[in-house]
């Protein structure tokens, strides 16, 4: 996926690293094939090698450093993450050095945004048998966010909601052009007259919606991350509003928190044992009869804050 492709020529990373005064990008960032950047590159690492050596390197090509080199010299605060460098995602923090080999949002960016146009996440972390995609967020009311370009996103419903309710008889979607306030409703779900609304977990406005949900809403329930896809949306302000959702760590936590309150609840209404390290299935609420539809909407959908 090409992102932000009718823009003027960026500046090259070496320059907004600080390591030379003035240099556009003219290659999409494909740093790998662009020359200026390996000879560079070559200098810089010649120079580090010698310096290992106690060999301080002379002149101006001496003092020349990798730009990873020289943004590690800048307080924490000021190292951008590579991906906001290359204008393809709002401000970010690098947490990891510059050592992308070690970042999970760079592998996720990487599989995800990069490679391939179809939206399926490359690896999931299992939470007794909820999965939960890398590199997606999560509101507390079960509802997902993932960046598409920039301030574009699409949001859907997470697998534990998916899980907990079942099959959905329908699904009512904004309509485009509806502007999104974060904890608001944003889209409402049906089952036997019984319904759920979801709040928005961004603020924004719709720009498109899932059409094939109208006909076929158990896509919910097969593929919540990829085809059941709700609505996408434009976020303005979207660096803010990623603030007040879970990600990576705290998303898993989260999560795990709302599994072991469902066990507890489980045990407490229909005397099923859930303390087996058992994985919850599949249409919880189908095939338990003594829980409560409302109950369940209060506790994890609609928590209060």
């Amino acid at each position: 996926m090409k992102l932000n492709q009718n823009r003027t020529p960026p500046a090259c990373i070496w320059e907004q690293a600080g390591v030379v005064p003035k240099k556009k990008c003219t290659v999409e960032f494909n740093c790998q094939d662009c020359k200026y950047h390996h000879a560079l590159q070559k200098i810089a690492t010649e120079n580090r090698r010698l310096r290992a050596r106690g060999i301080e390197p002379k002149g101006k090509r001496g003092r020349l450093v990798s730009w990873e080199e020289k943004l590690r010299l800048q307080p924490q605060s000021r190292r951008p993450c590579i991906h906001h460098m290359k204008n393809y995602i709002e401000f970010r923090l690098c947490h990891k050095h510059y050592h992308c080999i070690d970042c999970e949002f760079d592998q996720y960016f990487n599989d995800q945004f990069k490679v391939t146009t179809v939206l399926k996440p490359v690896d999931y972390t299992n939470i007794s048998g909820i999965a939960m995609p890398l590199g997606y967020y999560f509101d507390k009311g079960h509802t997902w966010v993932k960046i598409e370009d920039k301030n574009t996103v699409k949001i859907g419903m997470s697998d534990f909601a998916s899980r907990l309710f079942g099959c959905f008889d329908e699904i009512s979607t904004p309509l485009i052009g509806k502007p999104l306030t974060r904890g608001k409703e944003v889209f409402l779900v049906s089952r036997e007259g019984k319904k759920i609304s979801f709040t928005a977990p961004v603020n924004g406005v719709v720009i498109g919606v899932n059409t094939r949900l109208s006909h076929h809403p158990e896509l919910i329930n097969q593929a919540p991350y990829t085809d059941g896809w709700v609505i996408n949306a434009y976020c303005p302000d979207l660096k803010n509003d990623l603030k007040h959702l879970e990600f990576m760590d705290s998303a898993k936590s989260h999560m795990d928190h709302c599994v072991n309150t469902l066990y507890d609840i489980l045990e407490t209404e229909s005397q099923i044992m859930a303390a087996d390290g058992g994985e919850l299935g599949n249409d919880i609420f189908g095939n338990v009869p003594s829980l409560s539809w409302e109950r369940l909407v209060d506790t994890f959908i609609h928590p209060g804050p």
